[in-house]
């Protein structure tokens, strides 16, 4: 390790160990790694940090343990806007603390200003090792055509009052070489009141109200080791996950969860508070509960909650009828008058049957005309049929009498 006395403080640059051998982070290979080191090196305090776009980079599936994490202060992400992303961050919590940073990355556009990175015992790399898991060595800072730039950079734009400082960082190096660190860095981290906009929920809605009606805060139940995190441990209750932080498990907090808990081990706890917006449980181990503060001990409405909720939504429905009823009365007063007006129509339909009234009179008189059109038809056949038979008689008499008029001449002659 760096020195003899070993490191007194560890802030991890939780973006690059969670990204080491892979193109995207991943939360569960940060826990691997943060917990396999506090393992090493169980009364280390680690911090652990990471960039502002490191939950929109990870894996969907991981969002939401991310969130919970950021939520207990377990990550660190450094404020909006702020210069250098996380790498900068990092740095400055590691000077101001006199902590070594576990990185593999050697922040050579930092070299002019955080010249002690090459000090001894400043910097750990770490890497998985297949069969063996992650290994932990001291490294050196490497020296580039970034690094060059930034070291003339930074000697360019000193000034007086800047060099006048420098006792004060060879004060602190000389801490950190004695592997000690300031007293900030052995203070907990503040936890929020309220979790980070867009927090995912840790537990679903039914289960976690059915878990706050029968374990109130100050209740016990049993549950089981599930899984660490760099800052404690889950338990498995029933049908819902149970937050049990370090600093609710002794006093002073272990440096680590497995000092405490074992996986797979069935562990009595104190319920210590609840989140409502998230839907965590956060518990304690006996006799800590009392004695911390949890960050969340209001318990949240669950049930009555509802209630109230059933009682403003009736509330409404019975308002509801009184406006859609006053609506159809409205509405049934002004209907008769279109019905009415409806009702006229049928004149109109009683005018139309008076035509067939005239169409039967017409029709009538019709048939009476038409035996007598037919009769003079008749007539005129008739007619006709005795002018044609005279003019056939007249035809044939004519013919007879050319006859007997042809007989004479031949008679004469002969």
């Amino acid at each position: 390790m760096p020195n003899s006395a070993g490191p007194g403080h560890i802030v991890v640059d939780g973006s690059n160990i969670a990204t080491e051998g892979r193109s995207m982070p991943s939360l569960q290979q940060l826990n691997e790694a943060v917990t396999s080191f506090m393992a090493d090196h169980p009364d280390v305090p680690v911090t652990v940090v990471v960039d502002a776009t490191f939950g929109h980079r990870i894996d969907k599936s991981e969002r939401a343990e991310f969130d919970e994490a950021v939520a207990n202060n377990e990550l660190v992400a450094p404020p909006a806007g702020a210069v250098g992303r996380g790498d900068a961050f990092v740095l400055n919590i590691a000077q101001k603390s006199g902590a070594t940073v576990l990185s593999n990355d050697s922040f050579q556009e930092f070299h002019g200003t955080h010249e002690w990175l090459f000090e001894e015992g400043r910097l750990i790399g770490g890497k998985p090792v297949p069969h063996v898991g992650w290994v932990f060595v001291a490294r050196n800072p490497v020296r580039g055509t970034v690094s060059r730039q930034a070291t003339r950079a930074s000697r360019k734009s000193e000034s007086k009052p800047a060099k006048a400082e420098a006792p004060a960082s060879a004060s602190t190096s000389k801490s950190a070489r004695k592997g000690k660190s300031s007293p900030l860095a052995n203070e907990p981290m503040p936890t929020p009141k309220t979790p980070p906009p867009g927090a995912a929920s840790v537990n679903e809605l039914v289960p976690f109200l059915d878990f706050v009606e029968r374990h109130p805060v100050g209740t016990s139940c049993s549950g089981v080791v599930e899984a660490y995190s760099s800052h404690g441990a889950y338990l498995r209750v029933g049908e819902v996950r149970v937050y049990v932080p370090l600093r609710l498990m002794s006093d002073p907090p272990p440096q680590s969860a497995r000092k405490m808990l074992k996986m797979g081990e069935s562990v009595t706890v104190v319920i210590a508070g609840f989140v409502p917006a998230r839907r965590s449980i956060d518990a304690g181990l006996p006799g800590m509960v009392d004695a911390t503060a949890a960050p969340s001990e209001q318990e949240p409405p669950a049930r009555p909650t509802a209630k109230k909720t059933a009682a403003k939504r009736a509330a409404a429905t019975k308002t509801a009828p009184n406006k859609a009823a006053a609506k159809k009365i409205a509405a049934k007063k002004t209907v008769p008058k279109k019905t009415a007006a409806k009702k006229t129509v049928p004149k109109k339909t009683a005018a139309k049957k008076t035509v067939p009234k005239k169409t039967a009179a017409k029709e009538a008189v019709a048939e009476k005309a038409a035996p007598k059109a037919a009769e003079k038809k008749a007539a005129t056949k008739r007619t006709a049929k005795k002018a044609a038979v005279k003019a056939a008689v007249k035809r044939a008499a004519t013919k007879t009498v050319a006859k007997k008029a042809s007989t004479k001449k031949t008679e004469k002659k002969a």
